[in-house]
């Protein structure tokens, strides 16, 4: 198994779950963040509201508004969630964002008390 995290643009989130759902992967995390890459916070790059607690000098951000998704998938899976996730998501432009896939030991669902593919 592999757990896949995924830094795209805030307007990107509702396309990226309805794709991701229909491909048959309904579950997944997705929280708020800030942060930036190589382009350093360039403010021309956002094309949303934000805090302008955010701005520094020189039309710079500290810091750019970004979505973090996270799931788990099977490893066969990888390929295809990745591949929807780049599609959805790449516009060309600086800010398109990162995905990382890493190892994942074990998976144990709450309720039942499942393991492994069956707790996914």
């Amino acid at each position: 198994m592999k757990e896949i995290y995924a830094i795209i643009r805030p307007n990107k989130i509702s396309a990226t779950k309805e794709a991701l759902a229909v491909l048959g992967f309904p579950g997944l995390t997705a929280v708020k963040v800030v942060g930036r890459g190589k382009q350093k916070g360039i403010l021309g790059e956002v094309s949303f509201s934000f805090d302008p607690g955010l701005l520094r000098q020189e039309g710079r951000m500290k810091y750019v508004p970004k979505r973090l998704l996270y799931l788990v998938v099977d490893d066969a899976d990888v390929p295809l969630v990745t591949a929807a996730l780049i599609k959805i998501n790449r516009t060309g432009r600086i800010g398109d964002g990162r995905i990382f896939v890493c190892p994942v030991e074990e998976v144990i669902r709450v309720r039942t008390g499942e393991r492994g593919k069956e707790a996914i």
